[in-house]
């Protein structure tokens, strides 16, 4: 691999010694992150790169906080701007990052904010509060939304919501940035849609869902008013039946997007499917433990043969994908970090 590499790792700083955002130099080649230093915000729940990546987005206490990420991957404090709601739990962004999505879990709330021409954030042009009850006290009794991203076509947001078991889709308009809905996917009851994204085609998107661990596999086609979806495949999340505390918590695609990733907290594995590009759907390789407890991110190195797991009792490990035998190797000592959340790989210096 050409190119400069850099890891940041959002955690929360209410507890324990973390600041908020970790700096690590990536060797691609060994699949390693060496520390560099840390940011100070508080609880970086998730973090988000700018599409052209020269900003990283970090959720925060106060809202959203925007860095310039320097060309030798050091971070510098643009601004933050408030959601005028309780924290976020996901940030996405346009394809020519003009404005910026903030899921919001505690008080299922969208938000959709302008983006400045020098990646800082701007003002809020519109928010959406879901309402509704969902079927599970103890968890999904109430909105919480845990994902949005626009389509392909960026015509409408798709809004997953967890809490009332669905996926919501809004109409887009990109001149003033407001919202307004336009269908709505309903999931099984007790399912917890969590994640979902597209592949790069736009033909098909995965969805991950938290409670009934498995991931559903959707075509995707734009339509005359609303988009027209179909879902075509569900697979487990797990290579056994899961336990009742078992959740399934991130998924990625490899660089070539061939194999998809996701893990599980509880059993504590992380799975890998190998992607049939033409029809979409996945066939299970194999589901693996990754030597740590609750696996809340995975990061996929740049060249696909590393992974690291983020551990939110406090580590990050190492593994090199074998994809021929379709094995885990972990290829390194586990590295502590104080409540890691999440990991985005950038590339620099471009």
């Amino acid at each position: 691999m050409t190119g400069k590499y850099m890891a940041y790792i959002g955690s929360y700083s209410y507890t324990g010694n973390a600041k908020g955002i970790s700096v690590y130099d990536v060797d691609v080649e060994e699949g390693s992150f060496i520390f560099r230093c840390e940011v100070e915000v508080d609880n970086s729940s998730y973090l988000k790169a700018s599409q052209n990546g020269k900003i990283l987005y970090s959720i925060a206490d106060e809202g959203v906080v925007a860095f310039r990420i320097l060309q030798n991957g050091s971070l510098s404090r643009l601004n933050s701007a408030n959601i005028k709601g309780m924290r976020g739990r996901h940030l996405s962004t346009s394809k020519d990052d003009s404005y910026i999505f903030v899921s919001g879990f505690h008080d299922g709330k969208e938000t959709v904010l302008r983006l400045r021409p020098d990646g800082s954030v701007g003002r809020i042009t519109d928010g959406v509060f879901h309402k509704g009850l969902g079927s599970v006290a103890e968890r999904s009794f109430r909105p919480h939304i845990s994902c949005s991203r626009l389509t392909p076509d960026e015509r409408f947001l798709m809004v997953c919501d967890l809490g009332i078991d669905q996926i919501k889709v809004y109409r887009f308009d990109k001149k003033e940035g407001r919202i307004s809905l336009a269908d709505t996917i309903r999931c099984e009851l007790e399912s917890a849609p969590k994640y979902f994204m597209f592949s790069s085609d736009g033909r098909f998107f995965y969805v991950l869902y938290e409670m009934k661990n498995v991931i559903d596999v959707y075509s995707y086609q734009e339509g005359e008013r609303n988009p027209i979806v179909e879902k075509i495949q569900t697979i487990p999340t797990t290579g056994t039946e899961p336990g009742q505390l078992t959740a399934a918590c991130a998924m990625h695609f490899s660089p070539d997007e061939k194999y998809l990733f996701c893990s599980n907290a509880g059993e504590n594995t992380v799975s890998m499917y190998e992607r049939d590009e033409k029809t979409g759907m996945l066939t299970m390789r194999f589901c693996l433990p990754i030597s740590g407890d609750y696996p809340k991110d995975i990061a996929i190195f740049p060249d696909g043969k590393h992974l690291a797991s983020i551990n939110h009792e406090g580590t990050v490990s190492f593994f090199k994908i074998d994809y021929e035998k379709g094995l885990l190797v972990m290829s390194r000592r586990s590295m502590r970090v104080n409540e890691p959340n999440c990991c985005e790989i950038v590339k620099i210096g471009e």
